[in-house]
């Protein structure tokens, strides 16, 4: 199983160093990209997809749990051991979503530490939330994100395209820039959880709570999401 784990986790940490790397440079304090808005996150996460599927492209490069069960509930069986396989890809996701997150940290260790630096700009770099906090709705804005990312890609997975990585990362701007507003678009419980664990654990000056109370949608409604995507592959012999 190591050419699951070890490429998993360098991908998604790769993922998260980059994707929470272009949140610090855009809402820290004093950095170059301060005020970079919205757009640019959207960027820096699409490349950081990017690059994240190439460094894992041994392993399949799912670097999302919802995309793990999205191929499982399409029908794909991972080659065997689907159980035993599931269990590792999740794993490794959640070692290097943290472990992502705390390279990026460590680049802006002294902007994360500015006594201007907000708290909730400090968690943003880590963690998403609602822009309005209305929980069945939050669910279902992260629920159709994820739907679109993994029915596509598994579309994308029986179309001769060429794209590969770079077709993933544009699906991964089109979402944050169009339905990415209401909640800040997690889509991927790894890259939402392990970072705002990380959060939680790491010394940073002057930050807030964790928002552990909202915690739970951002795992839970992209796992339904996933799992409703690779239902629909199935069914419309997408898969």
């Amino acid at each position: 199983m190591t050419d699951i784990f070890f490429p998993e986790v360098l991908g998604t940490a790769t993922l998260l160093l980059l994707g929470a790397g272009v949140v610090a440079n855009a809402v820290l304090p004093k950095t170059n990209g301060n005020g970079g808005g919205f757009l640019m996150i959207n960027f820096g996460w699409g490349l950081g997809v990017f690059a994240g599927v190439y460094v894992a492209y041994k392993s399949g490069a799912h670097l999302n749990p919802a995309v793990t069960i999205g191929l499982v509930a399409s029908g794909d069986d991972l080659g065997g051991d689907t159980a035993l396989k599931v269990l590792v890809y999740l794993v490794a996701q959640m070692i290097g979503a943290f472990l992502g997150a705390v390279l990026a940290w460590a680049a802006y260790r002294k902007h994360f530490d500015d006594p201007e630096a907000d708290p909730d700009a400090q968690l943003a770099c880590f963690s998403t939330g609602p822009g309005i906090s209305a929980p069945l709705w939050n669910v279902i804005t992260e629920v159709i994100g994820t739907f679109v990312l993994v029915f596509v890609v598994i579309a994308f997975g029986h179309t001769p395209s060429g794209l590969g990585p770079l077709a993933v990362a544009l699906l991964v701007v089109g979402i944050g820039a169009s339905l990415g507003g209401p909640t800040g678009y997690a889509i991927n419980p790894a890259r939402d959880l392990g970072p705002r664990i990380a959060h939680a654990l790491l010394p940073i000056k002057g930050k807030g709570g964790s928002n552990w109370s909202y915690a739970w949608i951002p795992v839970v409604a992209p796992l339904i999401g996933g799992a409703l995507a690779g239902v629909a592959a199935h069914a419309f012999a997408y898969a």
